[in-house]
């Protein structure tokens, strides 16, 4: 065989599908195309040559009636774990072809196959079933080279795995590995299906692509990159044809000029972030929780013991927090990111593992944190929030978890505006008099200790910051970078946000204050920042909440911006430049 390129294979390969609509039922595969398809597959490479694949082609239509309801039970049950927002989504898309294709093909792993000591399978048992994906690939890949469509069904949980086992008898040891609905189509997307609607963006290619080591990113023959000044660097201003474009559909909307207040400004900066009059509205959107410790809690800054972060945490997981009734109310998805919380979590779904350190170091004695750690919290968040975005995330709300985080904020908030300590150092949550001189005594011995140089935003991080909002700032950073608008929460998303714009001016430009806090930092933090919250509610409790509370207003003013006819299209007459 020539050992030169083969002509056409990168056509296929990008011109691959998982196809759900545009289906022809009537159109037969042919018997030869099928087998050439079936042998592609049977042709992948497998761990120690063990081919633990089978393929059940399903043709007959009762049986693919039966796989269909169970499919649509157990879309439906996933449907109804979704936030709502996701669970909308999900319910107005085609996910599946089972009868809308003439077969169904079923890809099998057997874990045994091969005998005891296959090759390759003796310390990781389950690579047998892992390589069984490749001859999903290659029937896929084959496929598309033949003109035929493919679509990946995937909605089975293990009570639906076991129904759909026996209603193909297939062997108890045997896994499912794909369900397949293969056939003819009209045409195929020039995207995938799932971008097409908004579920999710396909990552580009630099951002997978590591030299040497995880963590540094570059393409081959490019130098690594600096993710935070790659970030940096692509945040540009706000689209001002936009914002003009929106201001004026909103005067010829059918209401009196300004009559919505500030929702039009709401309006207009949307408009601005997204570039496009009207903006999609920003749902789906996602809560980030950046959890950490803080090494000043060792000064008694608070009554509450550092214990509580983690157990808090916790709570976060479980779904009971005031973050998580809110977020349920509005739709919304919880993520709780870990990037200093002094514990041990356990793994479980909604936690992302982003440990920097154990918590900061107690800035009355030392900096904080290290520039590296600064820089990998930073970095943490630029990454959560692109994996946000490419999930279809359309708007990221700030949370926040940290017993003492309160005492780094008003720090960082006193270097980034130039206020007095006194004047930004609140009562967090409802210290008494005593313990509150002594934390704005705190904030006023770091500073002096460090003189941190507004300048120098990681210094500063450094010098008297928190995990969480070095991790925030990445978080608003990263959202900017993708024209996703940022939802801000209370003080100490008001301190990440002053980070992020010591870094990149520009990405004031992306931010919303959703609510004012009843800590005195916030009000500061968002008169220096330009912004003017939404909400003032007397709130002071973090985790999001308040950028929660917002959440309605930002996707009321999208959608009215959208929805609402204008004089001419309803042929309603303008009097509102007479007054009346």
């Amino acid at each position: 065989m020539d050992a030169g390129p083969l002509d056409g294979f990168y056509d296929v390969l990008h011109a691959r599908r998982d196809v759900r609509t545009g289906f022809l039922p009537d159109a037969r595969v042919d018997d030869e195309v099928l087998t050439r398809v079936l042998g592609a597959a049977h042709a992948a490479p497998s761990v120690g040559f063990s081919q633990p694949w089978d393929f059940v082609v399903v043709r007959d239509r009762a049986v693919r009636e039966r796989v269909h309801a169970l499919v649509a039970a157990q879309r439906e049950s996933y449907a109804a774990s979704l936030p709502a927002a996701r669970a909308r989504a999900l319910r107005s898309i085609k996910i599946e072809a089972i009868l809308d294709t003439p077969l169904n093909v079923v890809v099998t792993a057997d874990a045994t196959r091969g005998g005891r000591h296959t090759l390759g399978r003796h310390g990781r048992p389950e690579m047998g079933v892992h390589s069984a994906a490749l001859a999903v690939q290659n029937l896929w890949l084959a496929a598309r080279a033949e003109g035929l469509g493919v679509g990946w069904v995937s909605f089975f949980g293990d009570d639906g795995l076991r129904e759909l086992g026996g209603l193909l008898d297939l062997p108890a040891h045997l896994e499912v590995v794909a369900y397949l609905c293969v056939g003819h189509v009209s045409e195929f997307p020039d995207s995938p299906e799932l971008a097409t609607v908004g579920w999710a963006r396909r990552r580009p290619l630099g951002w997978a692509v590591h030299q040497e080591r995880y963590g540094q990113r570059g393409l081959p023959g490019k130098e690594p990159m600096d993710l935070l000044a790659e970030t940096v660097a692509a945040i540009g201003p706000v689209d001002e044809a936009s914002r003009t474009g929106a201001r004026g559909r909103l005067d010829r909307m059918t209401k009196p000029r300004g009559s919505l207040g500030r929702v039009e400004d709401v309006a207009v900066t949307l408009a601005g972030i997204a570039g496009a009059c009207p903006p999609p509205v920003p749902e789906p959107a996602a809560v980030a929780v950046f959890a950490a410790d803080h090494g000043v809690h060792a000064q008694g800054v608070t009554p509450w013991p550092q214990e509580v972060t983690v157990q808090m945490v916790a709570n976060f997981l479980d779904g009971g927090a005031v973050v998580n009734a809110f977020a349920r109310q509005f739709g919304a998805e919880v993520c709780v990111v870990d990037v200093g919380v002094l514990g041990t979590l356990d793994p479980v779904p909604g936690l992302l593992p982003r440990k920097v350190a154990p918590g900061t170091a107690d800035m009355t004695a030392g900096p904080a944190m290290t520039r590296e750690q600064v820089r990998a919290a930073v970095e943490a968040g630029i990454e959560v929030a692109r994996d946000l975005v490419a999930g279809g995330n359309r708007c990221l709300l700030t949370g926040d978890m940290g017993i003492a985080n309160t005492t780094a904020a008003a720090a960082l908030i006193s270097v980034f505006t130039g206020a007095a300590p006194d004047t930004v150092t609140g009562r967090g949550t409802g210290i008494d008099d005593e313990t509150h001189r002594r934390k704005t005594d705190v904030v006023r011995r770091a500073l002096e200790l460090h003189r941190p140089d507004p300048a120098d935003p990681l210094g500063v991080l450094a010098a008297v910051g928190g995990l969480e909002h070095a991790g925030l700032a990445g978080l608003v950073l990263g959202a900017a970078a993708l024209r996703v608008p940022v939802l801000l929460d209370g003080v100490s998303a008001g301190a990440a946000a002053l980070v992020a714009a010591a870094f990149a001016p520009e990405v004031v430009g992306y931010c919303v204050a959703g609510h004012r806090s009843a800590e005195p930092g916030s009000a500061t933090a968002s008169s220096h920042l330009g912004l003017d919250p939404l909400l003032d509610m007397g709130m002071r409790l973090g985790e999001g909440t308040g950028a929660l509370l917002a959440l309605p207003i930002l996707q009321g003013a999208a959608r009215a911006l959208a929805d609402v006819a204008t004089f001419d299209s309803a042929g309603v007459i303008d009097k509102s430049t007479s007054g009346g």
